[in-house]
C-alpha cells in the first residue's frame, strides 16, 4: 500500500481522487492465530499494531462484532491530556501524550491531533491550592503544567462567565498547554491501516459468542463466523468486558457499565480554541470546538448501570445548564445531536492492563473517562504484556489484585464508588 504524502495527495487530485485503493483488507478469519484481540476499538487496534511493530508478532487477528471503531471509539469527546497525579497514572498518561505527539507520523495518517491546551477552571482558594499541588508534582516528574491567575485566563478565553454574580465564580485555572483533541475516527482508521500493513487480520462483523477452555487456558473462541483457535487472547471491549469475562467462565469483575452522554451543537464561527473543563458543587462539564465548528461537550455519566448507547433528557438538561452557566453566549445555540458510550467504570477510577487467572487470557479494561486519551499507551503496554507475559513496571499496579492488596489508584480521591470517578 502506498504511503500518504503531499505528492500522492496532489497526484490523486489530478484524477478526481478516484485512484485511492482500500485502506485495509477485509479478510476471512483463519482457523488459528498466535494472538487474537477481541475488540476493534482504539485500544484493540493499537494493541495489534504495537504487537506487530514492536514485538514482531506476525499472526494476529482483531475481532469486532460490528464495524471498526463503531463502539466507544466513535462516541467520545476526543480530549487528550496527561494531567494525572497518582504514581503509575502519571507516567502512563505522559507516555500516552508523547505517543500522541508523533502519532500521525508514526502511522502515516493524519489523526488531527491539535495541542490547543486543556484548561481546568478553579473556583476557590482551596481548589487553587489542590491544583498547585497536583501540577507541581507533574512538573517534578517531567510534565509541563501551569497555574493561571484570572488576568491571564481572561486574556486567553475572554468570553467565559467572569461576572460577580456568576453561578460558579472563576478565580483561576490549571492549564496543560500540550493537551488538546484529536479526531476519533481518524485515529481508528490510522491504527487499522498501519496494523493491516503489518499483516494483522481485522475481521469485522465477527461477534464472539463463547469461549472454550481447558483448566487454565482459553482453547477456542466461538464467533458468528466460525470457531477460531488462539495461543493468546486479549480482551479490549470497554463496556462489554463483563459479558466477555463471563464467557471465559468467570463470575464478577470490579467493574460497572454505565453510559456517558456527549453532545454537539450546530457549527459556529471560531469561539473556543482550547478544551475547557470545570467541576464544582456537584457539576462536571467539559467543552471544545471541533474543526467543523460544532461545540462538543459532555458532563457526568448516568449513575444507573446500562448497556444503552442512547441519551436521556435529565442529562441533557444537566449538561445544558452547565454549558450556559460557564458560557452564557451558548444560550441560543441549537443542539444538533447527542449520543452515549458504554463506560467500564472501575472501583477506584483507574484501569486494568493485566494477566488473568487463565494463563493465555489478558485483560484491558476499566478505563472510566480516560479511554480515548489512553489509547496509544494502552496499546503499547498491553502489547508488551501479551508479548512478554509480564507487566511493564509502569503498569505493574494496573491489576485485578490491587484491591486485595490495598493498592487502590484513586486518582480523584472519591473512594470505592465507580459512579464518582473521572
Amino acid at each position: 500500500m502506498a504511503r500518504f504524502s503531499a505528492w500522492s495527495v496532489f497526484k490523486n487530485g489530478l484524477s478526481g481522487q478516484q485512484s485511492w485503493g482500500r485502506q485495509w483488507r477485509d479478510p476471512e478469519p483463519q482457523k488459528q492465530y498466535d494472538v487474537v484481540i477481541v475488540g476493534a476499538g482504539l485500544h484493540g487496534l493499537a494493541t495489534a499494531y504495537y504487537l506487530a511493530k514492536n514485538h514482531g508478532v506476525k499472526n494476529i487477528a482483531v475481532l469486532e462484532k460490528g464495524w471498526l471503531g463503531g463502539g466507544n471509539a466513535g462516541r467520545n469527546t476526543t480530549i487528550v491530556r496527561s494531567n494525572y497525579f497518582m504514581p503509575g497514572n502519571r507516567q502512563f498518561y505522559e507516555h500516552s501524550l508523547q505517543l500522541w505527539e508523533n502519532l500521525s507520523h508514526d502511522l502515516n495518517y493524519n489523526v488531527m491531533f491539535s495541542q490547543r491546551a486543556h484548561i481546568s477552571l478553579l473556583h476557590s482558594p482551596s481548589a487553587m491550592d489542590a491544583a498547585a499541588r497536583r501540577y507541581n508534582t507533574m512538573r517534578l516528574s517531567g510534565t509541563p503544567a501551569e497555574i493561571w491567575g484570572l488576568d491571564q485566563l481572561k486574556k486567553a478565553v475572554p468570553h467565559l462567565n467572569y461576572g460577580p454574580d456568576a453561578r460558579f465564580p472563576i478565580i483561576g485555572a490549571a492549564v496543560q498547554q500540550r493537551a488538546g483533541t484529536a479526531r476519533h475516527d481518524a485515529v481508528a482508521w490510522g491504527y487499522a491501516r498501519a496494523a493491516d500493513q503489518h499483516g494483522v487480520d481485522i475481521i469485522q462483523n465477527c461477534e464472539v459468542t463463547g469461549m472454550g477452555r481447558t483448566a487454565d487456558k482459553v482453547s477456542t473462541i466461538q464467533t458468528s463466523r466460525g470457531v477460531i483457535k488462539a495461543k493468546k487472547v486479549g480482551l479490549a471491549v470497554a463496556g462489554n468486558t463483563t459479558r466477555l469475562w463471563q464467557m471465559a467462565g468467570f463470575s464478577t469483575l470490579p467493574i460497572e457499565s454505565h453510559k456517558l452522554q456527549a453532545f454537539v451543537t450546530e457549527p459556529l464561527k471560531p469561539l473556543l480554541d482550547q478544551v475547557v473543563v470545570f467541576g464544582v458543587g456537584g457539576t462536571h462539564f467539559y467543552i471544545s470546538q471541533s474543526d467543523k465548528g460544532g461545540m462538543v461537550f459532555g458532563g457526568d455519566l448516568d449513575w444507573y448501570k446500562s448497556y444503552a448507547q442512547r441519551g436521556n433528557l435529565p442529562i441533557v438538561q444537566d449538561v445544558a445548564e452547565c454549558a450556559v452557566s460557564i458560557l452564557p453566549c451558548m444560550g441560543r445555540v441549537r443542539l444538533l445531536r447527542h449520543w452515549a458510550g458504554v463506560m467500564d467504570m472501575s472501583m477506584d477510577g483507574s484501569p486494568f492492563i493485566c494477566k488473568t487467572p487463565l494463563s493465555n487470557l489478558y485483560l484491558n479494561a476499566g478505563w472510566n473517562y480516560g479511554g480515548f486519551k489512553a489509547s496509544p499507551a494502552s496499546g503499547w503496554y498491553f502489547a508488551d504484556l501479551i508479548a512478554n507475559d509480564r507487566p511493564h513496571e509502569t503498569i505493574q499496579h494496573f491489576t485485578l489484585q490491587r484491591f486485595e492488596q490495598g493498592v487502590n489508584i484513586d486518582e480523584r480521591g472519591a473512594g470505592p464508588d465507580p459512579k464518582l470517578h473521572g
